[in-house]
């Protein structure tokens, strides 16, 4: 049975996360590897918390993204305990998305262009979102705007750029953190911050750009 929620509850805990996972690797165009990331991360938070705002820089790197009109590839999810979790993403703009995530999890994400599936074969549950209502709207759109009052915080440095977006959704007020190289604009580390202060990072591995999908890879059943 599909379930359609409109306001987050404690027992979506764990398909709130798997979901907030997908949505900080969509658009992913390059990653680094774990040691690479955590390394990433300890110069990130040595730099002053006091960021300069450059809305410029960010709707930059959101044009690189949107250039990307299809990919796919391998992701390592780490989790807010360091649980970790991989599996493959395929992403085709506008709006289409699918997270599959290796045994022994069940979880599968689905997003067709209009709503967001979180299947959980385990505890047999399908969980539906409105895309609109996600964060995955502005990601999967064919052109990223990022609006001044969804840009949280910019800070650029000659070699990296660290920038954090918010926004609120049936998710709460969650952030994505994304630090890309500076010279490129190649992706290299996402981390979520949900509202009750938890991070999850992505890491993404193997990535195809503009390759072709049948589809029904994004195909959700809505008859069930």
């Amino acid at each position: 049975m599909t379930k359609f929620d409109a306001q987050p509850s404690s027992r979506l805990s764990l398909t709130r996360r798997h979901f907030l996972g997908a949505v900080i690797a969509v658009g992913a165009a390059g990653a680094l590897p774990v040691s690479a990331l955590a390394q990433a991360q300890a110069e990130t938070q040595a730099q002053p918390a006091a960021a300069a705002l450059n809305p410029g820089i960010a709707q930059a790197i959101a044009d690189h993204f949107s250039s990307i009109k299809s990919m796919k590839g391998g992701f390592l999810q780490i989790g807010p305990r360091g649980d970790q979790m991989s599996g493959t993403f395929f992403i085709q703009r506008p709006g289409k998305m699918r997270f599959n995530y290796d045994p022994p999890s069940r979880m599968r994400v689905i997003c067709d262009g209009n709503n967001v599936q979180v299947i959980n074969d385990q505890t047999q549950t399908r969980n539906m979102y409105q895309l609109s209502k996600t964060p995955l709207s502005l990601l999967l759109a064919n052109k990223i705007d990022l609006s001044a009052d969804m840009v949280r915080d910019v800070d650029s440095k000659p070699d990296l750029t660290k920038i954090t977006l918010g926004n609120r959704t049936v998710f709460g007020d969650s952030t994505i953190t994304m630090i890309f190289d500076s010279k490129s604009y190649d992706l290299r580390q996402w981390t979520v911050i949900d509202p009750q202060g938890k991070t999850t990072d992505v890491i993404i591995n193997n990535v195809k750009t503009n390759v072709a999908f049948d589809d029904s890879v994004f195909r959700i059943d809505y008859t069930r």
